[in-house]
């Protein structure tokens, strides 16, 4: 009897482990997708950008996503010369509006702006409006687990579909073991799959309306040697944002 109960507590003990080793990288990318994508999310923070010349420049804006990141409006606080400057990204950034506060204006940006730089900072209106791309846009596979800060990590690699317009040829990605949470992501050239341009690392991760949250993102620009901070002051999740928001009219507001 003591060898069939040291038998099974072995089996249990060693099955978490097992599970792991049976997630594939469509597995993992399926729970990181839905993690990312909640319904609806309204947030402040902060921005600050450090220069090549080694420069801060910082910006506070409050933002709104509905319809697990679809539809993202950002509304700039600080600085004052920018006060009331607006952005509305459409069907996961393909449709850019901005609004200039000054001249009371709206402008549609061309289909190519989502790979620009989003108010001159190391992020592109690609990668705050992206929503379901690791799934539509990449093709996801496992490789071997790493450590990464300091935290067991999933490790996967993904490839651009033959049919994406996608800015990167290639991500890797290093994913909580404990929550599924993207810790550091690897982001490669469009057209050169072993060229490295940015690095995003989340830390500062906390549990918010039972949601795991990185307070703090900071995206690194190997090429241009700048990086750029995001600093979450507020957040909620799942509040009820109404579609009149995420509009040309909505944008004035």
């Amino acid at each position: 009897m003591k060898i069939i109960m040291i038998s099974a507590l072995t089996v249990l003990l060693m099955a978490p482990g097992l599970f792991s080793q049976e997630l594939t990288g469509e597995d993992i990318i399926e729970k990181v997708n839905e993690l990312m994508n909640v319904d609806s999310v309204q947030a402040k923070a902060k921005m600050t950008i450090l220069t090549t010349s080694g420069k801060k420049r910082t910006f506070i804006y409050e933002s709104w996503s509905k319809d697990k990141g679809e539809k993202n409006l950002v509304r700039y606080l600080e600085p004052r010369r920018i006060k009331g400057l607006a952005t509305l990204m459409l069907n996961h950034a393909d449709d850019i509006w901005m609004f200039n506060a000054r001249t009371q204006r709206v402008r549609k940006l061309a289909s190519h702006a989502k790979k620009q730089k989003m108010q001159g900072s190391d992020f592109s209106y690609e990668d705050m409006g992206s929503g379901d791309a690791f799934i539509k846009e990449f093709s996801s596979k496992r490789l071997k687990d790493e450590k990464m800060e300091g935290h067991d990590c999933y490790t996967l690699e993904l490839i651009r579909k033959p049919d994406s317009d996608t800015s990167y040829s290639r991500l890797i990605l290093w994913v909580l073991k404990e929550n599924f949470y993207p810790l550091v992501i690897d982001y490669y050239d469009e057209d050169d799959t072993t060229f490295l341009l940015k690095r995003l690392v989340q830390s500062d991760i906390r549990v918010i309306d039972n949601i795991p949250t990185a307070m703090k993102v900071v995206m690194y620009n190997k090429q241009d040697n700048t990086q750029t901070e995001m600093e979450l002051l507020e957040v909620k999740y799942n509040v009820k944002l109404d579609d009149s928001m995420f509009t040309e009219r909505g944008l004035k507001k």
